[in-house]
């Protein structure tokens, strides 16, 4: 990735740039990037990380990637590593700045003993069900625990046995003391510190008490030195606790949270607990499935991390709620791979033409531009024989007004080959098309005649005799309905696509492809981009649609 700062001027680019103008012995900048190990990141994901790590780029700062691993009940080893790979691919260095919130367990625990100490916090015993009951409504205030004016001493001795795993789950909780009636629920005595007796992807058994997030992330952030700690809308109203548990320990600085809003892309979910029920009913094939919203599946569907920059540059930093057109992040995508992706020939829904003045025996090798754009990216051979492959879409027996491709009697241009006119179609005993029959003519080679005579149909094609079989999966949006969410508050699952994957079994393509390498684009040429699917192999050679040429409206 280039290191060219990019200046944008989003309301946080304009707040740190007065942060770092203003102070009188500007330190650097520091924001984290802190994804829960529990899943997969998706392109929601993508726009805070272009965030946080080009703003420290930006101001000559660091940019922390912290693991947020606060519940071992849904973390796994393998979503960590999943994660540090996608930061990579998206052209991101954290270098050394790698960190678990679990690092600070030990002094996390410390500053909630400060807090006991100083009457903040207290254990309570109620159950899960009676302290959301008791936290009142956003029109009635909360009620007081009974356990609140528990003494110091006592808080001491059960918090420390608490960690010493002598309750079961679920028995008791460390709480804040602040206020009940306070019209921001999160600061109605929330939990600090839960009993969990499960092992921790990071710390194995060493703990079987957990802090919560609200707790766990400022002070991760003092510890770190963050400056500007910047997450989605949905954490203002927890803003304020945010502070307040600043505020009431001794943390070595006071960062500063900033929030923006999330990105909302069309025909998609986002929420993790969402993408989850789509792996687990199997309604799609794992978090990498080409059609999930997630980077590992953008990345195997042959998006490249430069596109995905671009969108989330174009889409911008706001405090208003963003609903992105699908079409928007397909645009990004596709004028990036307009620009790099070598030209193939390709034919999903084969048709066989037999050429028939055209000898059996003979082939003839053309040479042929990589990229008619850019000439600078060679040529490559593809072979001409009398047999030939073209799309099936490509023929029409009794053609429309505005069919101008091939059709009994009519002359069309092959792609720097010939001009063939059809003779005749054979049939089966069904009535199918099976193959055409055409003569050439062989004084237009390249696409040109004596007579200077037109055409108007110029068709792809792949020559028989030399065609290697491929499995190609068509792609469509993943729901039926722009915003599955909002057109139900109950099963989004029945805005599923059934029709968001078409498997061609049967494509011939041309052999150059069998030199491209997995994680490479090419477009097929009159069709769209694709690439070798990442558990494609030379005898069984997939491809993925990475994007159409240009925009299909959707219903």
């Amino acid at each position: 990735m280039s290191d060219t700062k990019h200046q944008t001027n989003s309301f946080i680019h304009q707040i740190v740039r007065k942060d770092v103008g203003d102070r009188e012995n500007a330190k650097s900048v520091v924001t984290r990037f802190p994804p829960e190990p529990n899943g997969y990141l998706h392109i929601g994901h993508a726009k805070s990380m272009c965030l946080n790590f080009g703003i420290a780029r930006e101001f000559d700062g660091v940019c922390f990637l912290r693991f947020d691993d606060t519940n071992p009940c849904k973390e796994d080893e393998h979503y960590v590593a999943s994660i540090k790979a996608d930061v990579e691919w998206m052209g991101f260095s954290y270098g050394n700045h790698l960190t678990h919130a679990s690092d600070y367990f030990d002094q996390l625990y410390e500053w909630a003993i400060e807090l006991i100490k100083n009457g903040k916090a207290y254990v309570c015993s109620l159950s899960a069900e009676d302290i959301r009951a008791s936290r009142g409504t956003l029109k009635t205030a909360g009620q007081n625990s009974p356990y609140r004016e528990r003494a110091i001493e006592e808080n001491m001795d059960l918090f420390e046995r608490m960690r010493g795993g002598e309750f079961a789950n679920g028995s008791h909780v460390l709480r804040a003391k602040i206020d009940m009636a306070s019209p921001n629920m999160n600061l109605r005595d929330p939990t600090l510190y839960r009993i969990r007796h499960q092992n921790h992807q990071n710390t194995g058994n060493r703990w079987c008490v957990y802090p919560m997030y609200d707790f766990t992330h400022p002070l991760s952030d003092a510890i770190e030195g963050v400056t500007h700690s910047l997450c989605t809308l949905e954490f203002e109203d927890h803003r304020p606790l945010y502070d307040w548990i600043l505020n009431n320990v001794s943390v070595p600085c006071q960062p500063q949270q900033i929030e923006f809003s999330r990105l909302s892309l069309d025909y998609t979910v986002m929420s993790k607990r969402l993408l989850t029920s789509l792996v687990e009913n199997q309604c799609v094939a794992g978090w990498d499935d080409p059609r999930m919203p997630t980077l590992s599946g953008m990345r195997r569907r042959g998006y490249r991390p430069e596109s995905i920059r671009t969108f989330c540059d174009r889409v911008g930093i706001t405090k208003k709620e963003q609903k992105i057109e699908l079409s928007a992040l397909e645009a990004c995508v596709r004028e990036d791979l307009e620009q790099i992706a070598v030209r193939r020939m390709g034919v999903i829904k084969p048709l066989k033409v037999v050429i028939e003045n055209y000898s059996a025996d003979d082939c003839e090798e053309l040479t042929v531009p990589n990229h008619p754009g850019n000439p600078k990216m060679g040529n490559r051979i593809i072979n001409f024989s009398n047999e030939i492959w073209i799309d099936s879409d490509d023929f029409m027996e009794h053609p429309s007004k505005n069919f101008f491709r091939l059709s009994p009697g009519r002359e069309v241009r092959l792609r720097y080959a010939y001009y063939i006119t059809c003779i005749r179609a054979i049939k089966n005993d069904s009535g199918e098309i099976t193959e055409l029959r055409c003569r050439y003519d062989p004084e237009s080679r390249g696409g040109g005649t004596k007579d200077n005579r037109k055409v108007r149909g110029t068709l792809h094609w792949v020559s028989a005799k030399h065609a290697l079989s491929a499995v190609v999966r068509l792609y469509g949006p993943l729901f039926t309905t722009p915003d599955p969410i909002g057109e139900t508050k109950g099963d989004f699952m029945k805005f599923v696509n059934a029709d968001s994957l078409k498997t061609m079994q049967n494509a011939k393509l041309e052999t150059s492809i069998e030199e491209t390498i997995i994680g490479d684009a090419f477009q097929l040429e009159r069709i769209g981009y694709f690439c070798l699917d990442s558990k494609s192999s030379s005898e069984n050679l997939v491809l993925n649609q990475t994007v159409a040429l240009r925009d299909s409206k959707r219903d």
